[in-house]
């Protein structure tokens, strides 16, 4: 069964999609307002904010700045093999650190020549903030491309103590 909830936070609602699972839920999808690919609520889903509520308590934390690793349990079986790979390098890039994303394609083995496709994996990343593809940057140290806007990736850059916020 699919459930999904919404949860205020300093940039905007939250959409949090999650899948039945022991003990709890497994998030599938964590989006933003007006992300690029966003989830969007479909007929047979069911509004349960209950099953959320540990989630929700982790971002409240982090968005106060007092949680720096979340726990969360994630959904099987979404994306490729590959984009599977690249979201468990970013889930290795510490809080209040940013890498490349050529450092990326290192992690799990891709040639200079696939960093391009790196990139395409870490845009199609379904768990914004939670699993922090927001740190990952540009070898020049220039903020490039987040499905939230690059604005938001600006903020949750701040809040980790990366970047000064304007």
């Amino acid at each position: 069964m699919t459930m999904y909830a919404t949860v205020d936070s300093p940039l905007g609602e939250l959409l949090l999609v999650g899948e039945e699972a022991t003990g709890g839920v497994a998030l599938a999808s964590l989006s933003l307002p007006g992300q690029k690919g966003a989830a969007v609520v479909q007929d047979g889903w069911v509004h349960a904010p209950e099953a959320f509520a540990g989630i929700a308590a982790q971002l409240r934390e982090y968005f106060a700045g007092r949680l720096t690793r979340f726990d969360i349990a994630y959904a099987d079986g979404v994306g490729t093999d590959f984009q599977r790979r690249v979201w468990a390098a970013l889930d290795t890039v510490p809080y209040g650190e940013t890498v490349s994303y050529g450092e990326i394609a290192d992690r799990v083995g891709t040639s200079a020549a696939g960093v391009r496709a790196v990139g395409t994996a870490i845009g199609r990343n379904p768990l914004l903030i939670v699993r922090p593809c927001h740190r990952v940057i540009g070898a020049d140290g220039a903020l490039r491309g987040y499905a939230g806007g690059l604005e938001r990736k600006e903020r949750l850059l701040g809040l980790e103590g990366v970047l000064a916020v304007r």
